[in-house]
């Protein structure tokens, strides 16, 4: 990619609403020009220019082909499904264009798939590329190791009342960095569900608690609980033009890559303070 040049980008699920908060967001930046906007073949936005829905058109047309949409593309960002998300990743594979993946609910295999894929395309995959959830992430790491015994986690997610998937793969990204920290593995200590006589707290275990409900962008709150004291790290999501911003920041990320995957932490430099720690 030359720096000189508009970054061109397409963008999945482009008449949804992360869709069209991308789009506006491309729009809004000098550096990034919309190459290609793709949704389902039964979406009635199809044939229609993505960007009607701000007043102004520009020249690109919603498709449902795969091969259409990307034909122009450097990058392809994708908040969809992951069913949605590994057939976009096929296709951009083959046709060598870099993908931003912010799609949550991928099964083991999903990923490793998409490991594969990086062998050949660059991508940045994170649960969640609002910055400030990064940054967060960051704190529960330093936390984390502070707070290795004695302390009880929690972890409480909540999202609007459409979101299909659950705990958020934020709030299990969080579990994962906090477990990799104590030097543990989340599948092994996770507890996603309580009901009726479940006895007391295993000490060593980190608790899920999912709300649905209403048009609530993203809450997430990580409790440390001990005798005496509570540590509660907190980020709440007003607006998803936080997600948007990260994406952009990420597409620039990938500038002149050729292959590889990457995480939030690599695009805002926070893998260079975890090697310092």
């Amino acid at each position: 990619m030359n720096a000189s040049t508009p970054l061109r980008i397409a963008v999945a699920g482009a008449s949804g609403r992360m869709g069209r908060m991308l789009i506006e967001a491309i729009a809004q930046s000098p550096d990034c020009q919309l190459a290609g906007a793709l949704d389902i073949a039964s979406s009635p936005s199809i044939g229609s220019d993505a960007s009607a829905f701000t007043g102004h058109n520009s020249g690109v047309l919603i498709t449902s082909d795969l091969a259409q949409g990307l034909k122009n593309a450097q990058v392809l960002i994708d908040f969809t499904r992951p069913e949605g998300s590994m057939a976009h990743l096929a296709v951009c594979r083959q046709m060598g264009v870099q993908m931003v993946i912010g799609t949550t609910g991928f099964s083991e295999m999903q990923k490793a798939e998409i490991q594969a894929a990086s062998q050949d395309i660059a991508i940045v995959m994170a649960p969640n590329m609002s910055v400030g959830v990064n940054v967060t992430l960051k704190l529960l790491e330093m936390a984390a190791k502070a707070l290795s015994s004695g302390y009880d986690i929690e972890i409480i997610e909540a999202h609007h009342k459409h979101k299909v998937d659950a705990p958020s793969g934020t709030a299990l990204k969080m579990g994962e960095v906090i477990a990799q920290a104590q030097g543990r593995k989340l599948q092994d200590c996770a507890v996603y569900e309580r009901y009726g006589h479940t006895g007391e707290r295993v000490a060593s275990s980190i608790g899920f608690s999912t709300i649905r409900g209403g048009d609530i962008v993203g809450d997430h709150t990580v409790m440390f609980a001990t005798e005496g004291e509570r540590i509660e790290i907190t980020h709440k999501s007003s607006s998803r033009s936080t997600y948007a911003q990260g994406s952009l920041r990420a597409v620039r990320f990938l500038a002149g890559k050729k292959h590889g995957l990457f995480d939030m932490f690599d695009v805002l430099g926070l893998e260079a303070i975890r090697a310092l720690a």
